[in-house]
C-alpha cells in the first residue's frame, strides 16, 4: 500500500489505533504491571512502548529529525489510566505532525535510527506495522490470562467459520 494523501492515512490511522485502544480497554487496571515472563514487556510497557516509538521515533523522523525514544519505562506513565492518557498524548502530538505535512514529503527521505534512508510514506506504514505487531501481543497476553477480547473486524473467527459455506 503506498501513501499519497496525509488525510487519508490520517483517518485510517485513526482507525488502527481505535482497534488498539479497544483491546487496551480489555487489560484490568491491577494487570499493568503483568507479564508472562521476568524480563519481558510488561503491558505497561507495551502500551508505553507504542507511544513513545511513535511519537518520539517515528514523528521525529518524519520531519526530518533524529529520533529521541525515551525508553519504554514506568517514570513515563506508571498506573494503566496515565498510561493511557500518555498514548493519547502522544498519539495527538503524532497526529499533527503528520498532520502538517505536504503530501508531496511523503516521497521525501528521511533518516530511520538504524541510519538508513527511507521515503517517508514507507516509514508511516512502518508505525502502523509497529503498532499492529505489538496489538497482537497485547491480545495474546490477555488470552493467556483468560480475559475475552473483542473481535478485531466484527466477527470472531468462531463466527466467520459458522457463516462460512461448504
Amino acid at each position: 500500500m503506498e501513501i499519497t494523501d496525509i488525510q487519508r492515512f490520517l483517518s485510517y490511522y485513526e482507525r488502527i489505533r481505535q482497534r488498539t485502544m479497544r483491546v487496551v480497554a480489555c487489560i484490568p487496571p491491577e494487570k499493568i504491571d503483568w507479564t508472562y515472563q521476568e524480563g519481558k514487556f510488561s503491558f505497561g510497557d507495551l502500551l508505553r512502548h507504542i507511544a513513545a516509538l511513535e511519537r518520539y521515533m517515528f514523528a521525529e523522523n518524519f520531519r526530518g529529525k533524529p529520533s529521541c525514544y525515551p525508553g519504554h519505562g514506568p517514570e513515563l506513565a506508571r498506573t494503566h489510566a496515565e498510561v493511557v492518557d500518555f498514548m493519547q498524548e502522544m498519539h495527538t502530538e503524532t497526529v499533527a505532525i503528520i498532520g502538517g505535512l505536504q503530501n508531496g514529503a511523503l516521497q521525501s527521505k528521511c533518516t530511520t535510527p538504524g541510519g538508513g534512508a527511507i521515503a517517508i510514506w514507507k516509514w508511516m506504514r512502518a508505525m502502523i506495522e509497529h503498532e499492529v505487531h505489538h496489538r497482537a501481543q497485547i491480545y495474546t497476553y490477555l488470552a493467556m490470562l483468560g480475559i475475552e477480547t473483542p473481535p478485531l473486524y466484527g466477527l470472531t473467527e468462531e463466527e466467520v467459520f459458522e457463516r462460512s459455506g461448504p
